[in-house]
């Protein structure tokens, strides 16, 4: 669905969800990239604007699939469409080398399928499915992966595909998520202490019998991946079955002022470490279903300040809008402020909360966010790190849900990819001049 039926600018292009390609706006995004400051002056939008980097994209992209790797096991790499649904984002995602998806619902499903049809393969990793979503998905779009947690859901799976002998299952943990800025072990997932007998009846109907977890959205410390790994040791231990795939899952973080995660690599690095002390046979495939952190830094929203109450800023858009997770739970996003005219921006920096463009009290941000002492009414604020969850979590509350997006090319304002690509260059260097 359009969300303005104006064309401001031949870089700009609307969202469609519906639509198999964006259409010919796409080729001219593409080329000559603007930043976003120019893209900003020369359009001076009323209504936010989310700013896609494709760059940044790539970068995630090839270091998944380059690092996620073990020398005793084939790997792949699912995106979890949840974390960013918009197309252009998937298009490129597929472009560079994703292949496989983790879905959730049948609409996910059908915009899979209709961008790439029998190019991708998705897997159905929602451990409470309807048996029309099950049936839907196993008849009309040939997918074999399902998740469960539980003998109903089991039950259910197999009812609706009619025993059918081509299921791969895939029994979902409850693991702790101590070290996670969102807990997701409450909602999903069956106890190590049940897990035993669910496992051995899953082994016996189920073509293939994968094990998954997921220790939690923005994971702080790798620890709690060889913990997951460990509890996954004790159960396969105890009931003596063959898995041929271990889904690792997700919660793999970005970085946001207060919370910057080690390097990627040593996440990778205490997987596999952990991976190596299980017993699997050699064909066990080892999955990971990323989303944050293949997206978070690849897109920024450009937001306008309305007015200003000493320190606090209202925005043209908030938490129904953009910025859920800026209100809860509480997430604090790297800002930069944009100036087209008027005074030079202060460089004296001072901590300001939000108020989005409901009617709702609730729609707030605390912060704090570092701005110029001297922003107001009229500039524009870049928030970056919001490729993840952003686009997908909004709402028409109010009718605050109008916006477009624009490709730029400059580099995000935090950039985990970057500093490890400089480590990499670094290296390269130091080697070559030992060398020579």
């Amino acid at each position: 669905m359009e969300r303005q039926s104006e064309k401001p600018d031949s870089n700009i292009y609307y969202l469609n969800f519906h639509k198999k390609t964006v259409g010919d706006k796409k080729s001219k995004v593409n080329k000559n990239l603007k930043t976003i400051s120019k893209q900003i002056e020369d359009l001076k939008p009323s209504i936010p604007v989310y700013c896609l980097r494709p760059n940044s994209l790539k970068k995630s992209t090839n270091f998944f699939i380059k690092n996620f790797c073990s020398l005793k096991h084939s790997t792949e790499v699912l995106y979890s469409v949840k974390s960013n649904p918009d197309i252009n984002v998937l298009k490129y995602l597929f472009k560079y080398g994703i292949k496989h998806f983790d879905v959730a619902s049948i609409a996910e499903i059908k915009m899979i399928d209709n961008l790439f049809a029998e190019n991708a393969k998705m897997y159905f990793m929602h451990p409470v499915k309807s048996r029309e979503s099950i049936k839907e998905a196993y008849y009309s779009h040939n997918i074999r992966d399902f998740s469960l947690d539980s003998f109903d859901e089991l039950k259910k799976i197999l009812k609706v595909t009619n025993n059918a002998k081509d299921l791969n299952l895939h029994i979902r943990l409850s693991i702790p998520n101590s070290h996670s800025a969102i807990d997701l072990s409450g909602k999903f997932g069956v106890l190590a202490s049940e897990a035993v007998g669910l496992i051995r009846k899953t082994r016996s109907v189920a073509k293939n019998l994968g094990i998954c977890f997921h220790v939690g959205s923005q994971c702080m410390d790798p620890i709690e991946y060889r913990n997951a790994i460990m509890i996954t040791k004790k159960l396969l231990e105890k009931s003596k079955v063959k898995i041929d795939v271990l889904d690792i899952g997700g919660g793999f973080p970005s970085s946001y002022p207060g919370m910057t995660p080690s390097s990627m690599q040593t996440y990778f690095d205490e997987i596999f470490d952990s991976i190596n002390q299980i017993a699997l046979d050699k064909d066990c495939v080892i999955w990971c279903e990323p989303g944050r952190a293949l997206v978070a830094e690849a897109v920024s929203l450009v937001v306008r300040v309305e007015a200003r109450k000493n320190n606090m800023l209202y925005l043209n858009d908030g938490t129904y809008g953009g910025l859920f997770d800026a209100g809860y739970p509480g997430f604090i996003y790297p800002v930069k402020c944009i100036r087209n005219e008027g005074n030079e921006i202060s460089s004296n920096m001072i901590p300001f909360g939000f108020y989005g463009p409901t009617c709702d009290s609730l729609d707030v941000m605390k912060g704090p966010f570092y701005l110029p002492e001297n922003i107001s009414e009229g500039d524009y604020i870049e928030i970056g790190q919001l490729g993840a969850y952003s686009r997908s979590i909004r709402t028409d509350f109010n009718g605050f849900n109008q916006n477009i997006q624009i490709e730029v090319s400059d580099e995000p304002i935090v950039s985990l990819y970057n500093q490890l690509e400089e480590e990499s260059i670094k290296e390269k260097t130091i080697s070559q001049n030992k060398n020579s």
